[in-house]
């Protein structure tokens, strides 16, 4: 037990930097690797079928939420059969390992024991497959036409590795078995340096195929993304040639379904432009810690172009391409961006305008209304005022009939500015009073 509190995940992730070990690797030997591209979320099928392969040896399989395993499923014969499984993020690797001395390095491949029922199953499709042959220092170096004859007479690249201390050639070709092809001579390597080379120019052609798959996508992008860029300068220019809300609104909407189509295509290849500038930073650096060396002084094959220098100089331009699509339709989608902000501003000033002449309609009227409130506030004062003297003039001439020695007529006349001045200050009062703050 530990004296101190320790992270949950300090021993996973102490474990991670042991995830992918290299195995120990003796000449000669005969290599076969595949990769399985079947996509995030596999891991659980891809487990399944490697048990199933363990099982059809009566070999161990991996343990419950492995994503590695290696093992051996024959053995005995002078040649034993290792595999290694090792689970990545949206791939697997599968690599084969046969040992035993050979007369012709790709004529007997490890494959060809791994059951073919197995093969057909696997969970997802090929990617790359390679045939990877090291050949011990001590066979006799061939000449470049017997070497040629090994990559079916294409033109062939190869150099020194480990600084000189192995030979390789290839031909970056599928041949006929569906199968790349790697020759690798022993040239003072021990064996975990060599299962470190073999290790690394097999994740050279993984990496490189898994950085390839966004060109094809890059590709179609460019039509796509030059057609939107032709309706987007329509708009555009367009814009300035406007002169109504109506025609605004409708350049709006149709920028709004411009952007919305840009950003699906982003979505639709952002991850993938994304993992493959991941994985072409992988095959550069893989190929840097090969540490090549031209193969002039240290075979009698020469002028041979180096394997790391044809990758880099096929894949850079490729790289070079998704890069750019990545960045046209992100400056599109910004370009997208700003057309819409500076309409959504004309608009928007467009709407400023007719709420200001809105505003101003709405005070005339409030004028008006209240001009006329006070011609019926006057008007109102007299009517008032003449139906009140009527009382009056009625409750005199009820007097006066009762006895009293009064002139209806004068108290008429009298009470006419009194009844006036009543009726128009409480009318002002009742305006005031209506008028006031609610609080007041």
């Amino acid at each position: 037990m530990n004296p101190f509190p320790e992270h949950t995940l300090r021993k996973e992730l102490a474990e991670e930097v042991h995830a992918r070990p290299y195995g120990l690797v003796r000449p000669p030997i005969r290599v076969s690797h595949l990769v399985v591209l079947s996509g995030e979320g596999q891991t659980a099928a891809d487990h399944r079928h490697i048990t199933s392969l363990c099982a059809s040896f009566g070999a161990p399989g991996p343990d419950t939420g492995a994503t590695h395993h290696s093992g051996v499923l024959e053995s005995g014969s002078g040649s034993e059969l290792r595999f290694k499984w090792e689970r990545h993020t949206e791939f697997s690797s599968i690599t084969f390992y046969a040992d035993g001395a050979f007369k012709d390095p790709f004529a007997d491949p490890v494959i060809g024991r791994i059951p073919a029922d197995w093969m057909s199953n696997l969970p997802g499709q090929v990617l790359s497959a390679t045939h990877l042959v090291l050949e011990s220092e001590d066979m006799p170096e061939r000449d470049f036409a017997s070497l040629a004859s090994l990559f079916a007479n294409n033109t062939v690249t190869g150099s020194g590795m480990r600084g000189g201390q192995a030979l390789v050639w290839t031909d970056f070709r599928v041949h006929e078995d569906g199968f790349n092809r790697i020759l690798v001579r022993n040239n003072g390597m021990n064996q975990r340096q060599a299962g470190r080379l073999v290790q690394r120019l097999l994740e050279v052609g993984t990496y490189r195929m898994m950085a390839m798959l966004s060109f094809p996508l890059a590709r179609d992008l460019f039509p796509k993304v030059a057609e939107a860029e032709r309706t987007l300068r329509d708009l555009i220019n367009g814009m300035a040639e406007n002169d109504g809300s109506e025609d605004e609104r409708q350049t709006l909407k149709t920028l709004t379904t411009l952007a919305a189509r840009i950003e699906g295509l982003s979505l639709d290849v952002n991850y993938r432009f994304t993992a493959s500038s991941a994985y072409h930073a992988l095959v550069t650096r893989r190929i840097k810690e090969l540490r090549e060396v031209r193969i002039e002084d240290i075979s009698q094959v020469r002028g041979l172009q180096p394997p790391g220098e044809f990758v880099i100089r096929r894949l850079a331009p490729a790289m070079d391409t998704c890069r750019a699509a990545a960045e046209r339709i992100t400056t599109l989608s910004e370009r997208i961006g700003r057309a819409s902000a500076l309409l959504r501003t004309r608009v928007d000033v467009a709407l400023e305008e007719q709420n200001r002449d809105l505003l101003e309609s709405m005070d005339r009227r409030a004028r008006t209304q209240l001009r006329l409130q006070e011609t019926v506030e006057g008007l109102s004062v007299v009517a008032i005022s003449y139906y009140l003297l009527g009382m009056v003039n009625y409750a005199a001439k009820s007097v006066k009939a009762a006895g009293l020695p009064i002139n209806s007529d004068m108290v008429t006349g009298l009470s006419l500015p009194i009844v006036i001045g009543v009726i128009w200050f409480g009318i002002r009062r009742l305006r005031r009073a209506l008028a006031a703050p609610k609080d007041d």
